[in-house]
C-alpha cells in the first residue's frame, strides 16, 4: 500500500493537531498560584537595574547588621569577666590582709 505526498502530509497535519490539542487545553487552565506568580514576574522585569541592585544591597546589609541582641550578649560577658576578675583579686587582698594580722604581735 503505497501513499503519496499529499497522504502524507495530511496524516502529518492529524497526528500534530492530536498531540497540540491537549496542550491547549491545558494551557488555558492556569491555577490563580500559576498567574500570580506570572504577574510578579512580570513586575520584576520592570524594575530599572539600580532598583534592583538597591534591593539587593539593603537585604545584605540586613543580613550582616548585628542586633541589640548580639551587643547585649557581648556587653554583658565582657561584664561578667570584669566582675570575676576584680572578685579574684579583692578575695587574694582580704585573705592576705588577714593572714598579716596576728592577734599574737599585739
Amino acid at each position: 500500500m503505497r501513499t503519496g505526498p499529499a497522504e502524507l502530509r495530511e496524516l502529518v497535519a492529524v497526528i500534530f493537531e492530536l498531540k497540540t490539542m491537549g496542550k491547549k487545553d491545558a494551557s488555558t487552565a492556569r491555577t490563580p498560584v500559576d498567574q500570580y506568580r506570572k504577574q510578579i514576574g512580570k513586575q520584576d522585569y520592570k524594575k530599572t537595574r539600580p532598583m534592583l541592585r538597591a534591593t539587593r544591597l539593603k537585604a545584605e546589609a540586613k543580613k550582616t547588621a548585628l542586633g541589640v541582641k548580639e551587643v547585649a550578649l557581648v556587653l554583658a560577658a565582657i561584664l561578667v569577666l570584669l566582675l570575676a576578675f576584680y572578685a579574684f583579686f579583692y578575695l587574694n587582698i582580704s585573705n592576705e590582709v588577714d593572714l598579716d594580722l596576728d592577734p599574737d604581735e599585739n
